[in-house]
């Protein structure tokens, strides 16, 4: 499908990062001091309240600028609801991601909001980065060492929670975990001489972790026991609480990495 999107017979020098090698934005160099990083993510909610769905959505659109070592400039919402949907909610769902892009530093400028029998919510982000200290997907090199920025099992415990199998302790432990944003762990990466880095959200830690061996050509050792899980993460697995994302990424993994929670689609990602 992406195939039908490249232009034929055509290079942009400029365009440091876009779909000739995939990652987790596009990067386009303005002088060769800076770079725009560029992103776009929306979801459904994945909480009952609005003001945190819309931080937490704002928080994972992020990101992704984040784990290209970039920081946040501003963005812009994207959002569709149900015509009939209470305009004071709405306003809470803007209002909960636009204090998230301020605590990022950012601001929100404008955006897109349609209606829609599925509510949405998400932002078009905009950042910078240098173009030489970009951190990509293929960036892992031999000797490297692997660090999450949040322990796993956000995706576990909000499927649970839909059937009101999570507690309030340990859904509120996922909360706080989505709503933490990458800012400082990209901070801390960038300082100390990372090169590879990305998001990891929907495919769960193998999928993306596949990701990086693909792109690099280095594998990488993951020590199971070592993994940092959430609160009641490993119970509610265990119990079968899966969403249909987990077990399409199971499908997809199980034969080369094996199952189990760290194919967990987590919302939004650590780095």
């Amino acid at each position: 499908m992406l195939e039908a999107l490249k232009p034929v017979g055509r290079s942009q020098p400029d365009l440091l990062i876009g779909l000739g090698a995939a990652d987790d934005a596009a990067v386009w160099r303005i002088t060769p001091e800076v770079a725009i990083v560029e992103t776009v993510d929306f979801f459904p909610p994945v909480v009952d309240d609005p003001w945190t769905w819309g931080a937490i959505s704002a928080a994972n659109s992020m990101s992704d600028v984040f784990a290209m070592g970039g920081e946040v400039l501003f963005a812009l919402a994207v959002a569709g609801f149900p015509r009939e949907m209470s305009k004071a909610i709405i306003a809470e769902v803007f209002r909960g991601g636009s204090d998230k892009v301020v605590e990022a530093g950012g601001v929100i400028a404008g955006g897109h909001t349609v209606v829609d029998n599925e509510p949405k919510y998400g932002l078009c982000v905009t950042g910078r980065v240098h173009p030489d200290r970009i951190l990509i997907k293929g960036g892992l090199r031999r000797g490297d060492r692997l660090f999450l920025s949040k322990p796993l099992g956000t995706g576990v415990i909000t499927t649970a929670a839909t059937s009101h199998a999570a507690s309030a302790e340990v859904l509120q432990g996922a909360v706080a975990s989505m709503l933490r944003l990458n800012r400082a762990a990209a901070e801390v990466a960038c300082e100390t001489g990372a090169r590879g880095a990305t998001d990891i959200t929907g495919f769960g830690l193998l999928g993306h972790a596949g990701e990086m061996v693909k792109a690099s050509g280095a594998g990488l050792v993951i020590g199971a026991s070592r993994l940092p899980l959430l609160q009641g993460a490993r119970d509610l697995a265990e119990a079968g609480h899966w969403s249909g994302a987990m077990k399409r990424n199971r499908r997809h993994v199980d034969a080369v990495f094996g199952a189990g929670l760290r194919i967990d689609p987590s919302i939004p990602g650590y780095l």
